[in-house]
């Protein structure tokens, strides 16, 4: 992060002031064409700090980073209705219809053993990363506020189209293509948390953030599964973008720029036209993250690639970022098991299975709002008993309980489904599956911006890249496990990879993560 203090500083004697505007002034000095205008922010009374409205960034953010997991899942309800209308008979494409929005957020074309990969010619489209792996770095290079709202306006093109679709193929093509706009807030939303929030303040911050790419699959279900009873599947896209609509409104009006360099680049700009050829032989005015070798192509390469080198080099994501993925797969699993559920086992309707996505809400939202107030107070508290310094492992403690409850509510779903139990007991089971995802989705959001704070997009997007392909995987399995195993021995084998993926990392990262973070060049850079 920049300093919040103002430099603007030429060497030797000054010539007289120059008024840009109220919070913009320049001193130059005349003397040689070796003079550099360094430029920084002027205080936190700065109006490009972009620490002031915080809660409004936070809450647009939010909006933009909760209807895009909405739509992803909103279909999934109306499925039966998509496969009689275009006639499709596979499970498979039946799923892909769901799943396909979900491989935009992170698909790309093949990770490469990235060694020397800053130092190498990386042009090829063909090798280029879409979704968070480019659009996170792009935001830091171009700024945040653009990316999230023209994303936002290119997902919004294409879901309308999604209402309007004639075939299998050009559904399938536009729910790709909304989904790549749909992954902006994902990939962008925490270095703007990073950004905007002190360490000790993000806690609240990021219970709000992290709850709505989560929150946002479970009222999609409840809310599509009534549309497509009462209506047609398009209405299911097209409610959607209605809303959407509103949102970007929203972000027009209420956010801002939030990347300090980006930020202090277009500051150093703005001087640098407002300066007269008669006040002297300036060089040039740059700002103080400025370097000689920060030209726009050396920037443009590097932050393109930086997610596969965070990602290849940096064990604490490699880590986090399987076992994030698996989360999020068997979330989206669940999304799409949980009509066959209630409507094969239970023989509820479309509409009334749908009610059940409220227990999922209910897990999360409780989880979150506890652990929103936990996990500050947590940290201020084991930052004073360090002698005042705050660390990263600090956000671990709330992991804890996470890891074990998933698994716990993962045997309770799939016995009880398989014994036709009443409807309320694989509810209470799908609270705690619910309880377990946003603990510990939470806390490692938390960890990962804390370590990598300038890098927070990049480190995000390349964990959320993984992620998102499992996301598109594991629905596309779902019938066939129930159908090969059952609910039980099926849930069951679930379980037993959350217990081996999770259940060791909360230990592995309080008692080594200090000794990983000081092996970490981009960790180093952000504390």
């Amino acid at each position: 992060m920049a300093h919040w203090h103002s430099r603007m500083t030429p060497p030797e004697s000054l010539t007289p002031t120059i008024e840009l505007s109220d919070n913009e002034k320049a001193e130059v000095r005349d003397t040689t064409v070796e003079d550099i205008i360094i430029v920084d922010f002027d205080g936190p009374d700065d109006l490009l700090n972009p620490k002031k409205l915080k809660w409004a960034a936070t809450m647009v953010v939010s909006c933009f980073t909760f209807i895009s997991p909405v739509s992803s899942s909103m279909v999934a309800p109306a499925s039966a209705q998509v496969a009689e209308g275009f006639g499709i008979h596979s499970d498979v494409i039946v799923g892909l219809v769901t799943s396909i929005f979900v491989l935009a957020f992170g698909a790309f074309v093949y990770f490469l053993p990235i060694v020397r990969m800053v130092d190498s010619e990386f042009c090829s489209p063909s090798k280029l990363a879409i979704g968070p792996l480019f659009l996170g770095p792009l935001s830091e290079i171009f700024g945040r506020n653009k990316i999230i709202q023209g994303a936002n306006l290119w997902f919004l093109v294409w879901n309308i189209g999604c209402g309007f679709a004639q075939n299998t193929g050009q559904l399938l093509a536009f729910r790709f293509l909304a989904g790549l706009g749909g992954s902006a807030p994902l990939a962008v939303g925490g270095g703007v948390l990073g950004d905007i929030w002190d360490t000790e303040e993000r806690g609240q911050a990021i219970a709000i953030y992290s709850l709505a790419p989560l929150l946002g699959p479970v009222i999609g279900p409840l809310c599509g599964a009534w549309i497509a009873e009462r209506s047609t599947w398009r209405w299911v896209f097209w409610s959607t973008s209605i809303v959407d609509v509103a949102i970007q409104i929203l972000g027009l009006l209420c956010l801002r720029e939030s990347y300090a360099p980006f930020l202090l680049e277009q500051k150093a700009k703005r001087i640098q036209k407002s300066l007269d050829a008669e006040m002297g032989p300036i060089r040039n005015v740059r700002s103080v993250v400025a370097t000689a070798d920060r030209t726009w192509a050396r920037i443009m390469k590097t932050a393109i690639i930086r997610p596969f080198v965070l990602f290849i080099n940096e064990p604490i994501l490699q880590a986090l970022g399987i076992y994030m993925a698996f989360q999020y797969g068997l979330f989206y699993l669940f999304l799409t098991s949980m009509p066959l559920m209630f409507q094969g086992v239970y023989g509820e309707t479309v509409g009334i299975s749908g009610l059940n996505y409220i227990a999922l809400g209910i897990g999360f939202t409780g989880a979150s709002q506890v652990n929103a107030r936990m996990m500050d107070g947590i940290y201020k508290r084991l930052k004073e008993k360090n002698g005042g310094e705050g660390r990263p492992e600090y956000r671990i403690p709330a992991m804890f309980p996470g890891v074990f409850v998933l698994p716990i509510g993962l045997f309770i779903v799939g016995w009880t489904v398989q014994a036709k139990v009443h409807w309320i007991v694989p509810d209470i089971g799908i609270v705690l599956v619910g309880v377990g995802m946003i603990l510990t989705y939470q806390c490692i959001q938390l960890y990962l911006i804390d370590v990598f704070t300038l890098y927070a997009a990049s480190a995000l997007a390349s964990v959320g890249c993984l992620r998102s392909i499992l996301g598109f995987v594991f629905p596309l399995f779902a019938e066939q496990l129930y159908k090969s195993l059952g609910y039980g021995k099926g849930d069951t084998l679930l379980a037993a990879f959350a217990i081996a993926f999770g259940c060791p990392s909360p230990f592995l990262l309080w008692n080594y993560g200090p000794q990983l973070r000081k092996r970490s060049r981009f960790a180093e850079h952000s504390t």
